[in-house]
């Protein structure tokens, strides 16, 4: 297991949101978190069909740009009655020619299960899978997943993506409802930061 050396990582993502969860889950550590948009770095195209792959070409092309080590994150929300859909694609389920729409993509969840005729509850999972690379080739992966259920309505304003309809087992609201701390107390982005943490910051 190679360490992480040096108080500055370059994280692999222009998704703002997901940028201040990883910087506000390495504060603690005193590591000062640097996007991708700030170095002005093109965002490759995700051509594989698990989170594993599409975070090391994140992560990959970001560290061989670059010459520093970079961390790269592919997550989404599997729900079980649409086999395992939207998965590796929740993202792309969000997009329109003027960007992101996650109501919309909220929504056609919510009507391919109505469709499906599966019964409540609509269990689910966020999944996240961090990969650490570096410049020579190297990298380390960290899997994380937090289980629940699909909600409907939308509740919340807090959060992003798929949070509104998400509710962590245990809970009785939604991702988008919870203070953020608590989020990233028990988010699947925690579960892979824990093991990240353990293993490349410990």
């Amino acid at each position: 297991m190679r360490k992480l050396t040096g108080d500055t990582l370059l994280v692999a993502t222009h998704n703002a949101g997901k940028l201040a969860e990883i910087a506000d889950l390495l504060a603690p550590y005193g590591i000062k978190v640097i996007g991708a948009a700030e170095r002005d770095l093109p965002e490759p195209k995700e051509t594989e069909t698990t989170f594993v792959g599409n975070a090391r070409i994140k992560a990959h092309a970001a560290a061989k740009a670059t010459g520093l080590p970079a961390l790269s994150d592919d997550s989404g929300i599997e729900i079980d009655a649409l086999d395992g859909a939207p998965g590796v694609y929740t993202a792309d389920w969000a997009e329109t020619a003027q960007g992101r729409d996650f109501v919309m993509a909220m929504t056609k969840a919510h009507d391919r299960l109505l469709a499906s005729g599966a019964p409540k509850p609509w269990t689910a999972r966020f999944c996240c899978t961090l990969v650490l690379a570096w410049p020579d080739g190297h990298d380390e992966v960290f899997p994380g997943a937090v289980d629940g259920q699909v909600m409907w309505p939308m509740r919340g304003a807090q959060g992003h993506g798929y949070d509104p309809i998400f509710q962590p087992n245990g809970y009785d609201i939604s991702f988008a409802e919870m203070d953020p701390a608590e989020k990233n107390r028990i988010s699947h982005r925690a579960d892979a930061f824990s093991q990240f943490v353990t293993r490349c910051l410990g």
